[in-house]
């Protein structure tokens, strides 16, 4: 007999795993397991409570009553029953080839029965509303425990395949009984996703604003389709980690946490995906940024329009947001966590969970800079559907860095914006300049290798002819020139309006408004707050205040600086980017002289960047007290923070031009024994540092130990410095395989020559995968005479690599990368090739060539 009530599977499946934990391998005598044994509440090892299973039971409940005329008034008394007669099923002394013998109807009864009495406080409407999920959930339970047992579907196969055709049944009537979309909705939705492309479908290039040119490109022009990977790998010690195109991230897993540094695109991922999901329709995007509720807390679905002050709020018909996540139809970008008080961001992701328990099915994408939130933070504590895949944003590689190049110019040079020839051939000859640059000028190579500063890069090229700044803090005062000073005159845009301001006073007031969100710890302000601020700047500032008032200069700042914009509804203000805000906040509190007062937040993530802009910014004498004090004993403190703050004033050198000697020697003695890592993670977290930590780790060639020897190498490739060549050198000769593995994964980061020539060239091949991620590690590796065990640890077109790989070497290919064809019937051209390694999280390859054995 057929369920009445109905769940459609992929929601109920994640519910039946919070209550039935995945069974352990069995010997083929015994093929039966007791059901009790797998609940997840029982044992001292369980991953959940009885209040987990009154949470299941309240989402089954909720779930179904969506869809069938359940008595609302009692729903809370009906979930206290459910959850009742779920724990029940670890009472019974029954086995999953007991259950599935008895059938959803009988399971259910004999469950009723074990809480006999239980459901007489219900009315009769409530009582039989229980009964027949009841049934429902055994029915999902039976398909989970037939999925599960090789046994059940091989000796029991009439049952294992009547339980199927009632899951095929139950989802097409859930299918039929899913009302379809009104007009009303229909009709709006069409509405909303216009707007989603208008509001998103745009993409700032930075400097890009010839004569009479916009300020923003077609996003489907412009967008780079950069790389994610997995943020653990396989556990291996410098086994590389899967990589996906950051644009397929939700194609694949359901939830994702991402994590990118500042300006590396995760804002523009995020427009990608809306707006692609927009045009395609089959999902309805929610774009929701952090920075607008994370005060108020995660809002509740049918308050998303209003807390992120959508246009189209007032107009969406009543419930619709709810609709869309009830249909599994809703894909959720929550971008910049990071941007959330530290304070309230445990809350927010309480509320996130919650909130993908109800509505399970939809996608999620979260964003965050890397060490704002700590790995597995949004992972599940107890259950695995909870949790999120998590993934970093890979800096670009030197393929992408020269797509990006061409892109921007060819984006400036469009016949629409550029219609001058000679201007177009200016803009050729800067392009080629800065390929050249790039490839041979190591500050600049390590500076351009995300999109934000690529695009600063190209546009300071152009506007100084080819000469370009070298430093982090030289290109951004560099920016700053361009766009406060020079961007008008060169837009021919000079009358705008009538405030007549120069760079220094628009730089104060921009100071200003940084500082005031820093020291709020927020992302943007009110626009009224904005102007308050303006107005009490402005008395100090004379040549500014004598342009207007706060109203005035904040329309200007706006319109002109290009640093500036103002959000949805024009109720609240922010910057174009944050690495601008902490930039210009850094210089307000040096200028301020309350360089002191950043001691207290050096141990948190999110002050790093304003901390190390401050030191940069500092006059020698203010440098030094500054570090002394990240030195001091802070006795408030718990050890890892008083160590961050050390290795905070370590990596404010790398961005301090005078200081005295005796400083830099005493932040090298109390930091030395802080570079002495014992775990994995702890090399890794080294490398943020910089080139410092190199004088103070060891001589590998003094550490006999492997495993210590292999922390040393994984901090060092961590450092991204040409400098670390020669440290890791040292270690070339080692037969340990992970150590090996460890010293080829990264050349991408370094100089490709120099790197494939003092390491790759020296290190014993036997059963060593050599990984290359772009065209230039191909090249290189031609150069050596190429190697017969290749990893793909980059997304590169087939073309390339028909090009790059020696086809008489290879006989062992490994793909960790997304191909952008799985189709690998270009294998044949490579006659020796016995074995394809793909890792299982990839897509699966077809049509691999006859002889080719394939492993994961």
């Amino acid at each position: 007999m057929e369920p009445v009530v109905r769940i459609p599977s992929p929601i109920a499946a994640p519910l039946v795993q919070r209550l039935i934990r995945l069974p352990p391998p069995l010997p083929p005598a015994k093929p039966e397991l007791l059901i009790a044994g797998l609940t997840t509440w029982r044992g001292a090892d369980a991953p959940s409570t009885p209040d987990d299973v009154h949470r299941t039971a309240a989402d089954f409940v909720h779930v179904a009553a969506e869809a069938h005329a359940a008595p609302t008034t009692e729903l809370g008394a009906v979930v206290d029953v459910l959850t009742r007669t779920l724990l029940a099923i670890g009472e019974l002394d029954l086995t999953d080839v007991d259950a599935v013998l008895l059938g959803p109807q009988d399971y259910a009864r004999r469950l009723r029965g074990a809480v006999q009495g239980a459901d007489r406080a219900l009315s009769p409407n409530a009582a039989w509303f229980h009964d027949e999920l009841l049934v429902a959930v055994c029915l999902h339970l039976l398909y989970h425990f037939v999925r599960r047992s090789p046994h059940i579907q091989r000796h029991m196969a009439e049952r294992a395949s009547r339980i199927r055709q009632l899951i095929d049944l139950n989802d097409a009537e859930a299918a039929a009984r899913q009302p379809e979309r009104s007009k009303e909705d229909q009709d709006f939705e069409s509405l909303y996703a216009e707007e989603v492309e208008r509001q998103h479908g745009w993409l700032t290039i930075v400097g890009v604003d010839l004569a009479n040119a916009p300020d923003r490109w077609p996003l489907s022009d412009t967008y780079l389709s950069l790389e994610a990977e997995e943020s653990s790998g396989s556990g291996v010690p410098g086994e590389p980690r899967t990589v996906l195109l950051a644009d397929r991230v939700l194609e694949g897993p359901e939830r994702v946490l991402l994590r990118g540094v500042a300006g590396s695109g995760k804002t523009t991922l995020i427009q990608w995906l809306a707006v692609a999901a927009a045009r395609e329709g089959t999902r309805v995007p929610f774009v929701l940024p952090v920075r607008r509720f994370a005060r108020e807390g995660f809002p509740a679905p049918d308050d998303f329009l209003h807390a992120i002050r959508h246009p189209l709020a007032d107009q969406a018909p009543e419930g619709w947001v709810v609709r869309t996540l009830l249909a599994g139809r809703a894909m959720l970008l929550v971008d910049g966590i990071d941007e959330a008080p530290e304070g309230t961001r445990a809350e927010l992701r309480k509320q996130l969970r919650r909130l993908l328990r109800i509505f399970s099915g939809n996608g999620c994408l979260v964003t965050s800079r890397p060490s704002a939130v700590e790995d597995g933070w949004l992972a599940q504590e107890r259950l695995a559907e909870e949790g999120f895949k998590e993934l970093s944003l890979r800096p670009m590689s030197r393929d992408q860095v020269t797509r990006f190049i061409h892109d921007w110019h060819a984006a400036a040079m469009s016949d629409e914006q550029c219609k001058e020839q000679a201007e177009r051939d200016k803009l050729k000859e800067y392009e080629q300049r800065l390929l050249h640059s790039v490839r041979i000028y190591r500050e600049l190579r390590q500076l351009a290798t995300n999109p934000l500063m690529c695009g600063l890069i190209c546009a300071l090229n152009r506007d100084r002819s080819g000469s370009l700044p070298k430093g982090r803090k030289e290109l951004y005062d560099a920016a700053l020139e361009m766009l406060l000073q020079r961007r008008d005159p060169e837009r021919d845009v000079l009358y705008a309006d009538d405030v007549r301001l120069q760079q220094g006073p628009r730089e104060l007031l921009l100071r200003k408004l940084a500082h005031a969100m820093v020291e709020e710890g927020v992302s943007e302000l009110p626009r009224q707050r904005v102007i308050s601020i303006l107005d009490g700047a402005l008395p100090a500032i004379p040549s500014a205040r004598a342009e207007g008032d706060g109203e005035k200069i904040f329309h200007h700042l706006l319109q002109r600086t290009g640093l500036l914009r103002q959000q949805s509804g024009g109720l609240s203000v922010d910057f174009i980017h944050r690495t601008f805000q902490d930039y210009l906040a850094a210089k307000e509190i040096v200028a301020r002289g309350k360089l002191r007062t950043l001691v207290e937040h050096a141990h948190r993530a999110e002050w790093e960047e304003v901390i190390r802009m401050a030191a940069a910014h500092a006059r020698p004498e203010e440098c030094a007290d500054f570090l002394e004090r990240l030195l001091a004993a802070a006795p408030n403190l718990r050890r890892p923070h008083v160590n961050h703050r050390r290795l905070m004033a370590a990596a404010c050198l790398e961005h301090v031009t005078e200081l005295d000697p005796e400083v830099q020697q005493l932040v090298h003695r109390r930091t030395k024994n802080l570079v002495r890592p014992t775990t994995e993670l702890a090399a890794r977290s080294l490398g943020w540092v910089g080139p410092i930590v190199l004088e103070q780790l060891p001589d590998p060639e003094q550490v006999p130990d492997d495993q210590q020897a292999l922390l040393l190498a994984i901090t060092a490739t961590r450092v991204q410095d040409d400098a670390a060549i020669d440290y890791l050198a040292r270690m070339r000769d080692r037969k340990s395989l992970s150590i090996r593995m460890e010293l080829a994964r990264p050349w991408r980061h370094f100089d490709t020559e120099r790197y494939a020539r003092e390491i790759i060239a020296h290190l014993d091949p036997i059963g060593l995968y050599y990984p290359v991620a772009d065209t230039a590690e191909l090249a290189a590796l031609r150069q050596l005479g190429g190697r017969p065990w290749i990893q793909l640890v980059g997304v590169m077109p087939t073309e390339e690599l028909l090009d790059g790989l020696e086809l008489e070497q290879l006989t062992h290919l490994w793909v960790t990368a997304e191909l952008a064809d799985t189709d690998m019937s270009w294998l044949s051209r490579f006659p020796n090739l016995s074995v394809l390694r793909v890792n299982p999280r990839l897509p699966r390859v077809r049509n691999v060539p006859e002889g080719v054995t394939i492993t994961s």
